[in-house]
């Protein structure tokens, strides 16, 4: 199977990018968005042989996770149950016959670490949830996660140390849950890979001298690690501040 994820920041934004043309172009089994930022009825995008779902924010033009998939889940779910955390439209997960998919947008900490507290809670109880998932089937997680895992995934580790999204409580939140069971599918096959991102941000050239940091995963439970055949950072995409990512692998 071919699964794409792609952070968009913004889905009508994007639309006017050639979005539609370069999902088509994948023919991904399925594939997730993150950071949709509109609400019910605010876009009109559909692909020919494909189901959609759709989970927003409460807050407009915020947030927002979607996934579209060429076969029908048995059954879907939006958020994870915790209406702390189900205001926002971060989460879906899909069931099918052998596992779930679950499409994440995890919250950001902000500038001077507004949101980092609230986000700790959030990694703990996503991880409970990711857990109890797995006891019933495995899982393929992708998403947006909002952290530089270790200091090969983002170009200036040096200075970046007490900022959002690579500070000692992110990273080891992502330490915890990889030790919970889960493989980080990229670093699986390249362990050793450095220079590849799928973020920049929009101020000093970050993206043309790849200035980026690797923080859009697919992450799976270890039990597929046989099952990965090749994972892809597609850094020649454009239209986001964000690339989309790719994880084939087999699910049958």
């Amino acid at each position: 199977m071919k699964l794409i994820s792609w952070n968009v920041n913004g889905l009508r934004a994007i639309q006017k990018k050639g979005f539609k043309e370069i999902m088509q172009n994948f023919n991904a089994d399925i594939f997730a968005v993150q950071e949709t930022k509109l609400q019910e009825g605010q876009i009109d995008i559909e692909f020919e042989g494909y189901y959609d779902y759709w989970n927003y924010a409460v807050k407009k033009g915020y947030s927002g996770v979607a996934i579209w998939t060429k076969n029908k889940p048995l059954n879907i779910f939006y958020g994870m149950g915790i209406e702390e955390h189900d205001q926002e439209g971060r989460l879906i997960t899909l069931e099918f016959e052998n596992f779930f998919f679950v499409v994440c947008y995890t919250p950001n900490s902000q500038n001077q670490l507004q949101r980092l507290e609230y986000r700790q809670k959030w990694e703990d109880d996503f991880r409970t949830y990711l857990i109890n998932l797995k006891q019933k089937k495995t899982i393929v997680l992708c998403g947006d996660l909002n952290v530089a895992h270790q200091n090969i995934d983002l170009k200036n580790w040096k200075t970046n140390s007490k900022n959002a999204g690579f500070t000692p409580e992110e990273r080891g939140k992502f330490t915890e849950l990889l030790n919970a069971g889960f493989t980080d599918t990229f670093r699986y096959l390249y362990p050793d890979v450095s220079g590849v991102y799928s973020w920049w941000s929009y101020r000093f050239n970050a993206r043309k001298n790849n200035a980026g940091w690797r923080i859009d995963y697919f992450i799976t439970s270890n039990d597929l690690d046989p099952k990965i055949k090749e994972t892809k950072i597609h850094m020649d995409i454009f239209g986001s501040d964000h690339c989309p990512v790719e994880l084939d692998i087999d699910l049958g």
